[in-house]
């Protein structure tokens, strides 16, 4: 649907053929949450028990649509306006209601600074709308003539309602229906006819007759209160309570006349200051004391009546007087039909097609989009779909072509200052200060909000989490977080504000906001990685952005690395060409060694040694940069660029020493010197991971169970110290170990491991679980064992972990061994010797001819820790055990 012209648009270009339209977006669950309350409110105002006069009774006849500045209240009001008062504007993806049209009366009431409503226009407004009638509402009508005549003395009320824009609207039908009902009273008191033209004596006749009882005003005489209202002061204070005449006066029209009035108040943020409420109470109270009519209010925030604070403030407060405005209130789209459903909407963002819909319809000419799709495309990317956002960007388009140039995608990535000013027009000073500081944040609660401000009290902080722009996750660490537009605006748009930042402000407040989560982080019990993560994640892009010193990231850094997990912490786009602080090392590092389990090594050395000749880590992060970069070289097999670098992380006795030593270890192992090995894991202790070292070296001598033993050893001890990664390895390499001893126990094996490894960015030692299922499935001809290691393969060479291939060809090895397939055989055992020319694992090769009883032909050289003869014996019985369980003879 589209709506009229948009002339700012129109009057923005010369092009003459350029088509300027006002898009309206479908908003259709609004119009059904609409539907569904109108709908209630009828069945409830027809009902025979309804009474307009229940002065107790909870309400639930108001509507709210809340959001940001910008996000389509007041087009959405009117389109609702529109659709009410004709089905013909209805838009075509709006059903139709279940209502006759000619019941429903929509008022709509713009409450926006710029339209200069005031209260007296408000109830004007109303009861002009309801001129439709046809007739006069006396019990009001003499009330508010009453009013009139005290408040505005000698200025008649047609030239008011002219000056307000109304007179158009209604014409002399208010003005006639307030003299006739003055007439027909004075008439029914048979008073003389100059003085029926006199509201004063009028209404003091009228006063008495009511009191008296008398039969000559009996019509009038049901409404309770109506003698209590005309003796009361005419004042402001007084015309908010007329309304319930009002509501008595439409009670008691005849079947042929019932309206129900759909007063429509739009801006609703807009009628005054929140600490005093001077307007919002006189209008509270015309809502409550109103209750045929159905309010649909759009606004910024959430309407606070619900509230029980505002006792006092308000006349009417507490979810127990509106049940459907509190925050506990059942959603009305899961409840439509109960009294207590939740009637505060929050008006969401267009969709990415709604958006560029909205783009395409907005400008066209000859039929056809005037912004293109690669714009469009931008502009609904960065819009985050605020359709204020969309408003904006076809300004810039229009603007753009003016200045002669051809609009392109890359002018809108754009951030507009009018979206600052929106923002910050209706906050408090504290609300505002409180928005700049979090802005610097993707998460926070109400305390870490107030720190990151630099304020002692939370008030502000709080109040800012009620307004519209502000989302709520209410399980997460922190529960609120910004709209993502408002916050790049807040952040990244140039600030024409009088109480804008400098640059310095904005330092500090980074800070401050760094130091919260370090405290937070540090009064967070216990070990939690989730936690753990959330923190980094804030912190080192605070760092990064702010180049803050690195504080409380260095120990949660080493935190995170211990348990290698390895969760991602940085777009996977970092770059790592501009180091220039600490922070912006600590960010490569750390992004560097989690996305190593999705990239090739290589790629990991490159980054590694980027952060490492940058210089700018202090030595124990450095040594990690060094530590892990020779984990790299040794999965790419270059053992002396490995060895060079855990030699030197093992001599600068950090943090990592132990480790080194391992690696140390390994490298030895891997070159085929098992004694010297052996003799270094018995000095690792658990930081250099002795039991798992022990099982690396047990295994290539065919002694599965010792190795499976330590192996168990290293998961428990993991478990007891609770390094996750640690634990899920060592299982992983249990099972491995055992798939070649008994396939019955690696299937329970392998399950534990995979429990072990939910969740746990583990490529390589996930690589080995998949080579454990080859190995316990070797020798069996239904297990598609060649076609399972052909994919296996390409996996292997896409991480770049070398060593784990020749464990494949090892598995693959033994499976032909086991079928005695001779010729595969021959053809795994010149390729492992081919893949370890180097001198690494050259004892692959002889393992797979011990498989197949053969003497190498190129024997390694391997020290093995027991003699040769023992690991070929050993490795030929589990060929000969596995034939012997699947029943296949030699």
């Amino acid at each position: 649907m589209t709506g009229g012209r948009d002339l700012r648009a129109l009057f923005s270009t010369n092009d003459r053929s350029v088509q300027a339209t006002e898009a309206f977006t479908n908003r259709q669950t609004q119009w059904e949450t609409l539907a569904a309350a109108l709908t209630q409110h009828l069945q409830h105002v027809g009902s025979p028990g309804f009474d307009p006069e229940d002065l107790e009774a909870p309400r639930s006849h108001v509507l709210v649509f809340h959001g940001v500045g910008g996000i389509g209240k007041t087009t959405l009001s009117r389109t609702l306006e529109a659709a009410l008062a004709d089905a013909g504007r209805r838009p075509a993806q709006w059903g139709a209601p279940g209502w006759p049209a000619d019941r429903i009366l929509p008022v709509r009431i713009d409450l926006a600074r710029s339209a200069g409503t005031d209260f007296e226009q408000i109830v004007l407004t109303i009861r002009a709308a309801l001129t439709k009638v046809g007739r006069p509402l006396p019990a009001f009508d003499l009330a508010l003539r009453r009013y009139w005549e005290a408040n505005h003395p000698g200025e008649p009320l047609e030239e008011y309602l002219r000056r307000a824009g109304l007179g158009s609207r209604i014409g002399q039908a208010l003005p006639q229906q307030m003299q006739s009902a003055l007439a027909d009273v004075a008439q029914a008191l048979m008073l003389p006819g100059t003085i029926g033209s006199v509201v004063g004596q009028v209404t003091g006749a009228l006063i008495g007759a009511l009191r008296e009882r008398r039969q000559t005003v009996r019509a009038l005489a049901g409404c309770a209160r109506l003698a209590d209202l005309l003796e009361a002061e005419p004042d402001l204070d007084a015309l908010s309570f007329y309304p319930h005449l009002l509501a008595w006066e439409l009670a008691r029209l005849p079947d042929g006349k019932k309206v129900v009035p759909v007063v429509l108040l739009d801006t609703f943020e807009d009628i005054g200051d929140r600490t005093r409420r001077d307007l919002e109470r006189l209008i509270q109270r015309t809502v409550w004391l109103l209750p045929n009519a159905f309010w649909v209010i759009t606004g910024r925030s959430r309407l606070q009546w619900a509230d029980p604070a505002l006792q006092g403030q308000l006349d009417y407060t507490g979810p127990a007087a509106w049940p459907g405005l509190a925050h506990t209130a059942v959603p009305a789209a899961r409840t439509p039909t109960s009294a207590g459903a939740a009637r505060q909407v929050l008006i969401g963002d267009f969709s990415p097609e709604d958006c560029d819909g909205y783009l395409a319809r907005r400008l066209t000419r000859d039929g056809q989009p005037l912004i293109g799709e690669n714009i469009r495309q931008v502009v609904t990317a960065r819009s985050h779909g605020l359709p204020l956002y969309l408003d904006l960007s076809v300004a810039r388009f229009l603007e753009l072509r003016r200045s002669g140039r051809t609009p392109q995608p890359a002018d809108f990535d754009h951030d507009f200052p009018a979206l600052v000013s929106r923002t910050l027009s209706d906050l408090t000073p504290g609300e505002r200060h409180v928005l700049r500081s979090v802005s610097l944040l993707d998460a926070f609660d109400v305390p870490l909000a107030t720190r990151a401000a630099g304020l002692a009290h939370e008030g502000p902080a709080q109040r800012l989490t009620e307004r519209p722009f502000v989302r709520e996750a209410p399980f997460s660490l922190w529960p609120f977080h910004l709209h993502g537009l408002i916050r790049s605006a807040v952040r990244n748009a140039e600030d024409t504000t009088d109480d804008r930042w400098t640059e310095r402000d904005w330092q500090q407040a980074a800070q401050r906001a760094f130091t919260a989560l370090g405290e937070q982080h540090q009064a967070t019990p216990g070990p939690d990685r989730l936690l753990l993560i959330a923190f980094l994640r804030q912190g080192l892009r605070l760092a990064r952005d702010h180049r803050l010193d690195l504080g409380w990231l260095t120990p949660a850094a080493w935190t995170y690395v211990s348990d290698s997990v390895w969760e991602p912490l940085a777009p996977p786009d970092t770059d790592s060409t501009g180091l220039d602080t600490a922070a912006d090392a600590l960010v490569e590092l750390l992004s560097a060694l989690a996305r190593r389990q999705h990239q090739h090594r290589s790629h990991t050395v490159a980054r590694l040694t980027t952060v490492i000749d940058s210089h700018l880590l202090p030595d124990d992060l450095h040594h990690m940069a060094l530590y892990y970069r020779a984990k790299a070289h040794r999965d790419l097999g270059d053992s002396p660029a490995s060895r060079a670098g855990m030699q030197a992380v093992a001599d600068g006795q950090g943090r990592l020493a132990p480790a080194a030593r391992r690696g140390l270890a390994h490298l030895a192992r891997m070159a085929g010197d098992f004694p010297t090995a052996l003799a270094t894991a018995h000095t690792l202790g658990w930081e250099g991971r002795h039991h798992r070292v022990a099982g690396d070296i047990w295994w290539p001598h065919g002694d599965m169970d010792r190795a499976a033993a330590a192996y168990a050893a290293a998961r428990d001890e993991a478990e007891h110290h609770g390094v996750t990664g640690e634990r899920g390895n060592s299982q992983a390499h249990r099972a491995l170990a055992l798939a070649f001893t008994d396939p019955a126990v690696a299937d329970d094996e392998l399950v534990l491991a995979e429990q072990l490894l939910a969740g746990v960015d583990l490529r390589a030692t996930t690589l080995i679980t998949h080579i454990a299922a080859l190995a316990r499935d070797a020798g069996r001809t239904d297990a598609d064992v060649g076609d399972r290691a052909q994919v296996l393969r390409a996996e292997i060479r896409t991480a770049g972990v070398t060593y784990t291939e020749l464990a494949l060809d090892l598995a693959l090895a033994f499976h032909h061994a086991v079928r005695d397939d001779q010729d595969q055989l021959a053809t795994t055992i010149a390729r492992l010797r081919e893949n370890t020319r180097g001198g690494d694992f050259a004892y692959y090769s002889d393992i797979a001819a011990y498989m197949a009883d053969v003497a190498p032909a190129h024997p390694s050289g391997t020290r093995w820790v027991d003699s040769e003869p023992t690991t070929c014996e050993r490795w030929r019985a589990l060929v000969t055990a596995r034939r012997h369980l699947l029943g296949i003879r030699p």
